[in-house]
């Protein structure tokens, strides 16, 4: 009887401890300190200007986050899968997907972060309407934009497209175009300058903002604020996408503050994509 009770008592006492031990694993883990620095990556030019508005803002509530600039468009997601930075802030969700998808990684979004709209711009037109029989359209000549420059003419209502081409469109592609549009296939840099020799140009928001474009008074038709293309977005690890300091990096991104800056810095060519 004693060796039953001493028996059980060592598995209660067994039992106690793994307890205990289980207990201390989640407590410490539910009371890790939250990160208070971060490493953010974001191309040279606006992404980074943005980045360090919202650096300023996180700031405020005691998060440091640091600014690291890239001067393409590869380095910053494999820098962000390798784990030697906490963010990437410069592409649009289809970049990301096919970066992981190429690269094995895994990244995912966390939020929104600017717009950054193609358009078809003009010196002589006001309205896609008026744009007149035979004129000339200049177009990206680089297959990323110019099926997104020839998706964007069918939105406009000026051509037709064959079902289901989608960016991958090239002129070949187009199955109506009643105003016998002609196009001319560029450089996308050589864009902004062919404007005094074409009736419209179809051009992406960074070469709109090197140009001095504005796209209030010389944009005639926009892509939609949700096209997937146009929104760029916060990037992170899947695996860390729900780590306080992220989230509150987003919410200073995503700031009224913030907001105001990218008012008063880019005058309407870049725009909020949070709202």
């Amino acid at each position: 009887m004693k060796k039953i009770l001493i028996a059980g008592m060592a598995a209660l006492t067994a039992a106690a401890i793994l307890t205990g031990c289980g207990n201390s694993s989640e407590s410490a883990s539910s009371s890790a300190p939250q990160k208070k620095e971060i490493t953010v990556g974001a191309t040279a030019g606006p992404h980074a200007e943005v980045v360090e508005a919202a650096a300023k803002e996180a700031a405020k509530n005691g998060l440091t986050v640091h600014v690291k600039e890239f001067s393409d468009y590869i380095t910053p997601d494999q820098a962000l899968e390798d784990g030697e930075i906490d963010l990437a802030v410069y592409q649009h969700k289809p970049f990301m997907e096919n970066f992981n998808q190429q690269k094995n990684a895994h990244l995912t979004a966390i939020g929104n972060a600017i717009l950054m709209r193609m358009g078809i711009y003009s010196n002589s037109v006001k309205d896609v309407k008026d744009i007149p029989d035979g004129a000339v359209i200049s177009i990206p000549n680089d297959p990323t934009n110019e099926g997104r420059g020839l998706q964007l003419l069918q939105e406009s209502g000026l051509i037709r497209l064959k079902e289901g081409v989608g960016n991958a469109a090239t002129p070949a592609d187009i199955t109506e175009n009643p105003k016998n549009l002609q196009f001319r296939e560029l450089e996308a840099a050589q864009l902004p300058r062919s404007l005094d020799d074409v009736s419209a140009s179809v051009i992406t928001m960074n070469y709109v903002m090197s140009a001095g474009l504005s796209p209030k008074d010389q944009g005639i038709f926009l892509e939609a604020r949700d096209n997937p293309l146009a929104v760029m977005i916060i990037a992170a690890r899947e695996k860390d996408k729900d780590d306080p300091a992220y989230t509150q990096f987003v919410q200073a991104y995503q700031s009224d503050a913030v907001k105001q800056f990218i008012a008063e810095t880019y005058k309407g060519t870049i725009e909020p994509a949070w709202n």
